[in-house]
Formats: C-alpha cells, sequence, structure tokens
C-alpha cells in the first residue's frame, strides 16, 4: 500500500506543479519538492488536492514540513 500511495501522491505533486516535476523526480527523493520547482502556490494546489482526495484537513498555519518530500506526506497520511 505504502509503494501505491508514493505512486499516487508523486502524481498529484506532479500534477500541482503544472508538469515541471515529473513523477519520476519525486520518486527519486533526491532532492526536496522547493529543491524541484514547486511553488507555493503549487503546494496549496497540492494541499486542497490531497484535502479533497482523502477526506482531509491540514492545518496550514501549523508545520508543512510533510510537504517537502514524498515520504514523509506518505507517513503524514498513514
Amino acid at each position: 500500500m505504502t509503494d501505491e500511495l508514493r505512486v499516487r501522491l508523486a502524481g498529484m505533486i506532479a500534477d500541482a506543479s503544472g508538469g515541471v516535476i515529473s513523477s519520476d523526480e519525486v520518486l527519486a527523493g533526491r532532492h526536496t519538492l522547493s529543491a524541484l520547482g514547486l511553488t507555493s502556490l503549487a503546494r496549496i494546489s497540492l494541499i486542497d488536492t490531497i484535502e479533497d482526495v482523502f477526506g482531509l484537513e491540514f492545518d496550514l498555519s501549523g508545520d508543512l514540513s510533510s510537504f517537502e518530500d514524498v515520504d514523509t506526506l506518505v507517513a503524514a497520511l498513514k
């Protein structure tokens, strides 16, 4: 399940980035999403998508460090 979730989230990240970041780059995990080019607007779009898909609500005034790589994001969703 974790691998499936990683792949699904990588696709969501690629979509939110408008194609600037590929799913493969996300899954490689060599750089943070910010270093790969995920903008603040794309990050908000990603958060909205995750909230809609998984029925969650994130506190945007809290710690958003889980949005810096796919593995910490997977852990936050478990």
